[in-house]
């Protein structure tokens, strides 16, 4: 397995846009894992399952489901819905297939072969926990919840769907108690992982806090 910096945070801490800015700056290759959970969510939403169907429906639709992420691009069974993924809708249905045995199992080997070529940076809800506990580096990117929902907003507003604002901050809080209190790779935070707080800070400052702790070796894996 190649190297791999590792950033944990919950929805809205501004985890992909930091990602990307590193993944740029080193040289790595970019790893969205919510994406590819929102692209499984979304599938299986299509196929008339929710938070009700029974493993086996899940286990028997994953079969035939063919998830990939390619430069940035989303692909399901071969069709582009890099956009889809990212209303509401997909956001929500993510958060709560992504607590089911079967979707973590299938998305796990998909996560981790992306790393047998590839440096990479990865970023999502259980990268320094679960899927890569060794980690060249590891961060954990937070933020209040009003400074989530109000990034959130204006994402959604952007890319042209309709919002309501208060109802993407309960959305928020009900998605970090699910993601922190799943049986299944609880998001957490690791010992290891250095904390940042981007509550009040601009993309720019946060990208620096990062970049300087990869170079100063703060974020380092101390198993390693």
């Amino acid at each position: 397995m190649k190297m791999v910096i590792a950033i944990d945070g919950p929805s809205g801490a501004g985890k992909s846009t930091i990602a990307k800015l590193i993944a740029k700056e080193v040289g790595f290759d970019y790893l969205d894992t919510g994406a590819l959970y929102r692209a499984v969510a979304l599938h299986l939403v299509s196929l008339g399952l929710n938070e009700n169907a029974s493993d086996e429906e899940i286990s028997l639709a994953l079969d035939k489901t063919r998830v990939e992420f390619i430069k940035g691009t989303v692909f399901l069974n071969g069709k582009d819905i890099s956009k889809e993924i990212r209303s509401q809708e997909a956001g929500h249905y993510a958060s709560v297939f992504s607590a089911r045995k079967h979707v973590r199992e299938y998305l796990l080997e998909i996560q981790r072969n992306a790393a047998v070529n590839s440096d990479l940076v990865a970023e999502g809800r259980d990268m320094t926990t679960v899927v890569f506990p060794n980690a060249y580096r590891k961060f954990y990117l937070d933020a209040s919840v009003e400074e989530r929902a109000g990034r959130r907003a204006r994402e959604l507003i952007s890319k042209g769907f309709e919002i309501d604002e208060n109802q993407i901050r309960l959305d928020i809080i009900e998605r970090d108690t699910r993601d922190s209190n799943r049986d299944i790779a609880p998001l957490k935070k690791v010992e290891d992982a250095f904390l940042v707080d981007s509550t009040g800070l601009s993309v720019e400052e946060v990208f620096r806090i990062i970049r300087d702790s990869i170079e100063d070796g703060r974020g380092v894996n101390i198993d390693r």
